[in-house]
């Protein structure tokens, strides 16, 4: 079991050597353009350009919830698209986010970083836009992550 590491700082600039996987959560709609995201964005046009490829050739490709796009960015970075929210907006149905996709997208993450040698750095995933509270997104990443050694970086920005 490899406990996760808080720390204050930016998910978009990983702190640790050797290979590095940046999650966060996507929507199922398409949309990029608010929080993370944005962050995103200003360090590599890459993601964002994939996301939206993506999400458009759908009808022919594995796009839905729980499903991972991982991007390589840099040599030694890699972003994971992870579409774990339902639509952007709170409704009878509850937040957007899906905490059964969550951990389906986290599995495939662990996998990668596995094979890869590589950590993981995220923010607090779910908790912002998503609607999703820490409380029940912190087991899912120790369970997928933590209990399987997968060394995992919690950054809280600001």
């Amino acid at each position: 079991m490899q406990p996760l590491n808080f720390v204050a700082g930016d998910a978009t600039n990983p702190q640790a050597k050797g290979p590095k996987v940046i999650a966060h959560i996507c929507n199922d709609l398409g949309g990029w353009g608010k929080g993370f995201v944005l962050a995103i964005s200003r360090r590599w046009p890459e993601p964002e350009r994939e996301y939206r490829r993506w999400h458009r050739e759908r009808a022919g490709n594995d796009f839905a919830l729980g499903a991972v796009q991982m991007i390589r960015v840099q040599p030694d970075i890699w972003v994971a698209n992870m579409v774990a929210q339902r639509g952007t907006k709170r409704g009878s149905g509850g937040p957007p986010i899906r905490y059964d996709a969550v951990e389906s997208c986290l599995e495939a993450v662990a996998e990668h970083a596995l094979a890869g040698g590589a950590s993981v750095h995220v923010p607090r995933i779910g908790c912002g836009l998503a609607g999703g509270t820490w409380e029940r997104i912190e087991p899912i990443v120790s369970k997928t992550l933590g209990a399987r050694s997968v060394a995992t970086t919690v950054y809280d920005y600001g």
